[in-house]
Order: structure tokens, then C-alpha cells, then sequence
């Protein structure tokens, strides 16, 4: 059965940690929205579907998935449910459910790099808010970058597995997301990630061993890849790339 994802045509967004995993495991998937050549009808189908959906399982916004008769929204919680049905986590209770608070932790995190962009509101444009965004912006370098790689770091040393990845002794769609939080960064903070990098090695071990899976690779090079651009989460501004 094909897998169909509903998010916004243009962007990574938070529903590329899904595409990742589905690119990963070469699952049968329909990026929905991306049918349309036209963003403006995609983004209609989305809102119609939210708005005039009666199903008791409603999302409250994208990204969600479709599979059979079973929806399901929020990227961490559409991982936790595919992951077991992709081979992507482990069978065992604990392993599963630390993946779980892995990724509601890269949630919170994906969530911090929008603020740098966007401190204030989301109706506003980033142009009303750039001082405070050059406020934000300067603590999430100095301090809550630092912290979350860290860590994201601490978890791979202390894996009792004594393997390269973050949860037991095989990838998990964990590593994944891990490998986009480290690309988003050097797009969005080019020159403060290159300082940090050599702190984490581990990390950047992990986000280079995921580049090189061949399924990963080729997705990164087809069409399929939305490039990242100043409408997504990560977001490169040059008054916001601290030196």
C-alpha cells in the first residue's frame, strides 16, 4: 500500500525527517501536494482537506499521513508509528520509546531554529522582526546549539551498544533527523557550525554515515529534495549568521 504524505510542496519543513525515513526505506509514498505544479493549489488541497475532513482523527495541521484508513499528524508521532513497519527502530520497549523522546527532543529543537527566524509572531513577516530575531538568533548560537549537540553526543558515548548511532546497534530514523539538523545548520549558520563541528565528532559521524547510504544519497540528489530556501525552517540570513 502506497504511503501518502500531506505537506506544503516548497518546503523541508518538519515533514522532511518524514521523507527521510520513507526515502531511507525506499517505501511506496505520495508527497501529495507535490502533484500540483502550481504551490498555490497544493496549499488549497492541504486547507481543504483540514478544514472540511469530519474524520474523529482530525490533524491539526501538516504534517500528517495517510495510511489505508489511519491518519496520523506530527512528524515525531508519523515516525513512531512507521518506524517498527520500516525497519527504523528497534523491537524492544525501551530502545522504541527513547527513539520516541529522541525525536520529540529534535521537535523542540527544529522549533528554537524557527524563532530565530520568526521570535515574535508567525503573521509577521521576518522583515518586522529582524532585531529581535539578531537577539534570539545570538543566545541559539552561544548556548542552545551548543546544548542540544551536546547532547545529541552524550547519547552516542553512552550507548551501551557501543555503536555509531543514537539508539541501539543499528540506525534508526533517529539518526536521520540527526543527519538533518546538522545540514539544516550549515545552510541556516554556516560559519558558527563550522567552529562546533570539531567539538562533536560523534555527531558529524553520525550525519556523514547517513549522507552515504546510497538511498539517501540519491534522494539527495534527485528532484525529490525541496533545496532549502527562506521559507522553510532553516533559513540563511546573513545578519543572522553570527562571525
Amino acid at each position: 500500500m502506497t504511503y501518502k504524505l500531506y505537506y506544503w510542496p516548497h518546503i523541508q519543513g518538519r515533514g522532511e525527517v518524514v521523507r527521510l525515513a520513507l526515502e531511507y526505506s525506499k517505501s511506496e509514498y505520495e508527497d501529495v501536494a507535490r502533484n500540483f505544479s502550481d504551490p498555490d493549489s497544493a496549499r488549497t488541497l492541504i486547507t481543504e482537506f483540514l478544514n472540511n475532513n469530519n474524520d474523529v482523527n482530525l490533524p491539526f495541521a501538516p504534517p500528517f499521513l495517510i495510511d489505508g484508513s489511519t491518519i496520523i499528524a506530527q512528524a515525531a508521532l508519523i515516525l513512531h508509528y512507521l518506524a517498527p513497519k520500516l525497519n527504523l527502530v528497534s523491537d524492544k520497549d525501551d530502545e522504541r520509546l527513547f527513539a520516541h523522546q529522541i525525536q520529540l527532543t529534535v521537535t523542540d529543537f527544529l522549533m528554537e531554529v524557527h524563532d530565530t527566524h520568526h521570535p515574535i509572531s508567525n503573521s509577521l513577516y521576518y522583515e518586522d522582526q529582524i532585531e529581535e530575531s539578531k537577539k534570539r538568533t545570538i543566545n541559539f548560537i552561544e548556548n542552545r546549539i551548543p546544548k542540544y549537540l551536546k547532547y545529541f553526543e552524550t547519547i552516542l558515548i553512552n550507548n551501551k551498544k557501543i555503536s555509531d548511532w543514537l539508539v541501539g546497534s543499528q540506525l534508526s530514523y533517529t539518526d536521520l533527523s540527526l543527519f538533518q539538523i546538522i545540514e539544516g545548520l550549515r545552510y541556516a549558520f554556516p560559519y558558527a557550525t563550522t567552529k562546533l563541528e570539531s567539538k562533536f565528532p560523534r555527531v558529524i559521524n553520525v550525519s556523514n554515515k547517513v549522507r552515504d547510504i546510497p538511498a539517501i544519497n540519491a534522494y539527495l540528489n534527485s528532484n525529490r529534495r525541496i533545496p532549502f530556501n527562506t521559507m522553510g525552517v532553516f533559513r540563511y540570513y546573513p545578519e543572522l549568521n553570527k562571525k
